[in-house]
């Protein structure tokens, strides 16, 4: 691939890659046969850690549901149109925010001292910020699982019980219900849906 064709495209990765990242990829509600492994996704976080957020706050946190109990446990706590994808799925992916993430902050902002003191006396804020700077996380990572060869199938849970049942101890909050699955196998159900083009999304000023 030369640099024309990639200067024409307007971006400065190949068609395929584009492809796999964003055109092409589905969300997954088959799974392939093969396993996903704790390795492959310890290569998607630590690619996508470097994703930025606000003042490096990194508040992300992922529980990887993989055992046949801990499978049960999430079953009976995601809505029933779901429960049979979660019960079939590879592993599944609870994403989180941590409301606490500012007591990482002394490491993961040296140049800020006292950035951990910003947040700590104001939960309000802190939980405002760990959502959204989580939820851009989140994004990163299903590019990063279909960076890795992998495919993503996004879903809502009920959080409250989820956070309840995993999550008394850590203090850690739902946010998503991620299956994940080799993309060689996998499907969908349902055709492409359209997507806005830029002139209906964007405003130029």
């Amino acid at each position: 691939m030369t640099n024309t064709v990639l200067e024409a495209s307007g971006l400065a990765i190949d068609d395929a890659t584009a492809d796999r990242l964003f055109r092409t990829a589905r969300t997954v509600t088959s799974f392939a046969e093969s396993d996903v492994t704790d390795e492959q996704l310890a290569a998607v976080y630590d690619l996508i850690k470097w994703g930025p957020t606000s003042m490096n706050v990194s508040p992300l946190r992922v529980l990887v549901v993989r055992t046949p109990e801990a499978r049960e446990r999430l079953v009976a706590r995601v809505p029933e149109g779901n429960q049979e994808r979660v019960a079939k799925a590879p592993v599944t992916l609870v994403l989180a925010y941590d409301p606490d993430f500012h007591e990482r902050l002394d490491v993961l902002i040296p140049h800020m001292p006292g950035a951990r003191e910003i947040f700590a006396g104001d939960d309000e804020a802190r939980a405002g910020t760990a959502r959204t700077n989580a939820l851009i996380q989140a994004g990163y990572l299903i590019v990063g699982l279909r960076a890795a060869g992998l495919s993503a199938g996004p879903m809502h849970g009920i959080y409250e019980e989820i956070d309840a049942e995993f999550f008394a101890e850590n203090g850690w909050k739902g946010l998503l219900v991620v299956n994940v699955s080799a993309a060689e196998g996998a499907e969908t159900t349902r055709p492409r849906a359209p997507r806005l083009s830029f002139d209906e999304a964007a405003q130029v000023v």
